[in-house]
C-alpha cells in the first residue's frame, strides 16, 4: 500500500561526559546494541550494511543499523551514539538510504530532510531540506531527489511533486522539475532521469505515469503512459526500466512492467504482484505483499525470482528451506553484490522491533537479528 506513513563506539568512560555537555537533563543518550550473528570475514570489496529502519509515522522512531562483516556484529541503532549533539536524531520515517561518493544519505520522509553523513562511520554531516521527500537517484555531481511537494495527506486536489537537484559538493538544491502527482522512486539511465508517478494522495484518481527528465535542461520532455498507482524503478544490465503497480487493492491488480529506455515505451507485462525487489545481475528478486479489499481481505505473500534476460520468472519462492514462515510481514529486499546472500526483513506488527533475515545464494537461512522499528532500506558499504 502507498507509503505515507548516524557507527563508532564511545568509550563507557566518556558518555556521562556526553549526555552532561549535549543533551538535557530530561534526554537520555541511546547506545547500540551489538550483537554476534557469525564468524568474522575478510571480504573483497562489500565490508558491511546500513539498514534504514522507517519507524511508526509521527513517532520520530526511524533508526539506523549496520552489519559489519569483519567482526560478524550486528548493531542496532547507531545514529544517536554516532551523533550525541543532533536533537531528535533521525527523524520520522526513514524512506531511502544510498551511499554516492564519500557519504551516506538517508531520506527522512515526514521529517522533510535528506541526512547526509560520512558513509564509513554516520557522522552527520549536513542536511538537505526538501518537503515530503521519498526517493533518492545520482549522476555526476547531483543527487536527484523526488519529492510530493505537499503536506503528508490524502487529497483529492493534491498538487504536481517534482525531482530536487542537490549539488552534492554544497549539498544545495540548484533546480527543481515538476513531474507527476505524488513521485515515487527514479532511475537515471545514460542522460534521462525516468520518475514513477503514484498519484497516491489522490484516490482514486491515481496518476499513472513515468515521468522522463533530460538530464542536461532538467526538464520533463515526455510522459510514459504505464499503470496507475506506480511505485519502484530498477534498471537492468541492458538498461530496460521495471517499474511496479501496487494497484488499487480492488480490481486493479499489482503488476510489473518493462520499458525500453531506447523507445520509452512499455514492452511488457509481467503478470505478477511486486511490492519491493531488487536486481542483481541478471536476476531480479520481489517480494510481494498483495492485498485486496474485494477477495479474501487477506495478505497474499510471495518471493519470487525473475531472468531479466527472458523475462521468465523462475520460482515463485527463492527460500527453499521453509523459513518463510517465520516471516510475518517482509518489508525489504536486498541481495549482497559480492557473496550474493539475500536479505530480507520483516516488519511483523508494524509497531515493534523487526527482524532481518540472512539467506544463502541458494535460499537457505543463515542468521537473522533483531532490527528497529519496520525495517526496510538497505545501503551495502565497500572498500
Amino acid at each position: 500500500m502507498t507509503n505515507i506513513h548516524r557507527f563508532c563506539i564511545f568509550p563507557l568512560l566518556v558518555l556521562s561526559a556526553i549526555i552532561a555537555s549535549c543533551r538535557g537533563d530530561d534526554e537520555v543518550l541511546v547506545i547500540s546494541t551489538p550483537t554476534g550473528v557469525v564468524a568474522p570475514s575478510s571480504p573483497d570489496s562489500v565490508t558491511g550494511f546500513y539498514l534504514l529502519n522507517e519507524g511508526n509515522m509521527g513517532c520520530n522512531k526511524c533508526t539506523l543499523d549496520f552489519f559489519d562483516y569483519t567482526t560478524g556484529i550486528y548493531h542496532r541503532n547507531i545514529y544517536a551514539e554516532t551523533n550525541p549533539t543532533v536533537v531528535l536524531e533521525l527523524g520520522d520515517v526513514g524512506n531511502d538510504i544510498q551511499i554516492y561518493g564519500d557519504k551516506l544519505y538517508a531520506v527522512i520522509n515526514c521529517s522533510h530532510f535528506v541526512e547526509v553523513m560520512d558513509k564509513d562511520n554516520a557522522k552527520h554531516i549536513g542536511e538537505i531540506k526538501i518537503p515530503n521527500c521519498r526517493y533518492l537517484a545520482f549522476h555526476g555531481d547531483y543527487a536527484y531527489v523526488s519529492s510530493y511537494a505537499g503536506p503528508v495527506l490524502i487529497d483529492p486536489n493534491a498538487r504536481l511533486g517534482y525531482v530536487a537537484k542537490v549539488d552534492t559538493a554544497t549539498l544545495e538544491v540548484v533546480d527543481t522539475c515538476t513531474v507527476g502527482y505524488q513521485p515515487d522512486e527514479l532511475a537515471v539511465v545514460g542522460n534521462k532521469l525516468y520518475v514513477a508517478n503514484s498519484g497516491g494522495y489522490r484516490v482514486p484518481n491515481y496518476d499513472r505515469t513515468v515521468s522522463v527528465i533530460d538530464l542536461e535542461t532538467f526538464t520533463e520532455i515526455k510522459k510514459i503512459d504505464v499503470a496507475i498507482n506506480l511505485h519502484r524503478v530498477e534498471v537492468d544490465s541492458r538498461g530496460f526500466l521495471w517499474v511496479s503497480s501496487r494497484g488499487d487493492y480492488y480490481t486493479a491488480p499489482s503488476d510489473l512492467y518493462v520499458i525500453d529506455t531506447t523507445t520509452d515505451e512499455v514492452v511488457d507485462t509481467l503478470g505478477i504482484a511486486a511490492t519491493e525487489y531488487c536486481i542483481d545481475g541478471d536476476l531480479l528478486y520481489l517480494y510481494s505483499t498483495e492485498y485486496s479489499y474485494v477477495s479474501d481481505q487477506e495478505w497474499t505473500i510471495s518471493y519470487a525470482l525473475i531472468d531479466t534476460r527472458t523475462r521468465e520468472v523462475l520460482t515463485r519462492n527463492f527460500i527453499t528451506d521453509g523459513t518463510e514462515k517465520e516471516i510475518k510481514m517482509p518489508y525489504g529486499v536486498a541481495v549482497n553484490p559480492e557473496t550474493k546472500e539475500i536479505f530480507v526483513t520483516d516488519a511483523k506488527n508494524y509497531v515493534s522491533p523487526g527482524t532481518l533475515y540472512c539467506f544463502s545464494p541458494d535460499g537457505k537461512k543463515k542468521w537473522s537479528v533483531t532490527t528497529g522499528d519496520i525495517p526496510a532500506h538497505f545501503a551495502f558499504l565497500k572498500k
